[in-house]
């Protein structure tokens, strides 16, 4: 009894660094302003949401955003042809973050790509789940679920 007690609270133990590790892991990515959310679920205002099959991210590059996003929704205003939609790159005009008491990053990201501004607002949890919710000018709302991509040290 005694040994399967020492191994439960030694696996306890283990798994409490593993989280220590990943929080600080995620807590670096953030304050480089380098990471990539890879992209799993999307939420449009006036739909269901629905698991991506295909392979989608959001990367922040210290002053660049790289958006490689679907979008679902309703348009209020678009360039001829569609435009390009939530997949574009460009410069960030202006980028805060803060964390609160748990540790969850709030960040949020003003850009404008050639067809539209954007809030992005995004949402970084300690275990490196994510959740961005993307507010176009010309275009509705909508939310995606992902989690962070780990980056190699």
């Amino acid at each position: 009894m005694t040994v399967v007690a020492v191994g439960f609270v030694s696996c306890m133990s283990s798994n409490a660094v593993s989280k220590n590790e990943l929080s600080q892991i995620v807590r670096k990515q953030i304050d480089d302003r380098h990471f990539t959310i890879e992209v799993t679920r999307m939420l449009p205002m006036n739909g269901r949401s629905s698991e991506l099959t295909s392979l989608y991210s959001l990367t922040v590059n210290s002053d660049s955003i790289d958006s490689y996003l679907p979008y679902f929704g309703t348009a209020y205003s678009i360039p001829y042809g569609g435009g390009q939609g939530l997949t574009f790159k460009a410069p960030i005009t202006d980028y805060t973050e803060n964390f609160d008491s748990k540790g969850t990053a709030d960040i949020s990201i003003q850009t404008r790509s050639e067809d539209d501004n954007y809030h992005y607002r995004i949402q970084i949890f300690k275990n490196g789940s994510a959740s961005i919710l993307v507010t176009p000018v010309n275009r509705q709302a909508i939310s995606f679920y992902g989690n962070l991509k780990m980056k190699e040290e």
